[in-house]
């Protein structure tokens, strides 16, 4: 049973600069390897605020020199948006500076915002997506590869700085996209998913969805290496509580904003918070989520793992602009008191590096 931090990297307001944003995920990285978390995941964004890491990879090369154990993994590398040759090649050059720590989470996007300014069309972006991952395994596990698709050519090319995973990183492939799901589960790759701001019933639906679309290809679905991401906070403190909930809350509206294209920005980046209809009152959130007391959150994350039966939970630390240092006595409770206990609880041991350092 694997546990990671997620970090979105939002930036709600100018009284937050950039630097600032970067800075506090660096410090969150190595607070986590610190405290024995087993991944730390940077998500990809563009032209906004809802989230300023431009490069997942380039944060797993900077931090990986900076930390020891956690393994390091992009959540997600949004695929239309690269050129594969150079996405091989910084995979590679990653997962070899961080010593075979690389963990490559990749995704087709959804916000056409940032495709528009790519220069890549959104209605293609699934397609080129499953062109890109047969591209992305030919590169990593042969020396020589070709590969002639509609969207995506290759001559006979060698990508030269290689992984040192064998036969290449671990690849996760978040999606709700049931087709989608299917090939992760057939080839054998990983897969992110999340039930945002929902509680267990939404959990119990998508466990039996993935059970059935693995049924289908012939496949048990506990053999495919479930990852959720989820909101989850821990405190005693009524008002850090209900800051975090709030902060989540604004990080749903955005990405619904940006995903529905209702998003509006007065200066073209600080996109402005407005209700959704898709709005959950706090006591609502309060009820799907795992926040409270230690205890509480414990039995809460418990249930919610026997529900799903994900391999991995990564938590996010730090919507919005929620406080950067509740954020380090967070990841440190998590560690310290909250995993040992959810694992002890289940019956189940973390992989060997967490162990160790528990």
């Amino acid at each position: 049973m694997e546990f990671g931090i997620f970090m979105l990297m939002q930036q709600r307001g100018y009284h937050q600069t950039s630097d600032q944003v970067l800075r506090a995920a660096v410090e969150q990285t190595v607070a986590a390897d610190q405290a024995g978390f087993d991944t730390a995941w940077y998500a990809e964004h563009h032209f906004s605020n809802y989230g300023l890491c431009p490069s997942p990879l380039m944060m797993v090369s900077h931090v990986a020199g900076l930390t020891k154990r956690i393994r390091l993994g992009s959540a997600v590398c949004v695929l239309p948006m690269y050129h594969p040759a150079r996405l091989l090649a910084e995979a590679g050059f990653c997962d070899a500076i961080s010593n075979g720590r690389l963990e490559l989470g990749i995704g087709s996007g959804y916000q056409n915002y940032e495709f528009e300014r790519f220069g890549v069309k959104i209605e293609d972006a699934p397609a080129i997506f499953h062109e890109f991952l047969e591209v992305l395994k030919k590169g990593m596990t042969q020396k020589g590869f070709t590969y002639e698709g509609q969207h995506l050519r290759f001559p006979l090319s060698s990508i030269s700085m290689r992984a040192v995973q064998k036969p290449m990183p671990p690849i996760w492939i978040a999606t709700g996209n049931p087709e989608t799901q299917a090939l992760a589960v057939r080839e054998g790759h990983s897969l992110f998913v999340t039930a945002l701001l929902n509680g267990a019933d939404r959990l119990r639906q998508m466990r039996d969805g993935l059970a059935a679309i693995a049924a289908k290809e012939g496949r048990d679905i506990d053999d495919t290496r479930v990852g959720l991401l989820r909101c989850a906070f821990a405190s005693d403190n009524d008002a850090e509580i209900t800051s975090y909930l709030e902060n989540a809350r604004y990080q749903r509206r955005i990405s619904e904003a940006l995903k529905f294209r209702r998003a509006h920005s007065d200066d073209g980046f600080l996109v402005r918070e407005e209700a959704s209809p898709n709005d959950i009152p706090f006591d609502q959130m309060r009820a799907n989520l795992p926040v409270g007391s230690v205890d509480q959150v414990i039995e809460r994350m418990v249930e919610e793992i026997r529900i799903l039966k994900p391999k991995h939970v990564a938590i996010q630390v730090q919507p919005g602009d929620f406080d950067a240092r509740a954020t380090l006595r967070q990841i440190e409770l998590w560690g310290n008191r909250i995993i040992p206990a959810i694992r002890k609880e289940l019956g189940v041991r973390g992989p060997a590096s967490s162990i160790a350092a528990e």
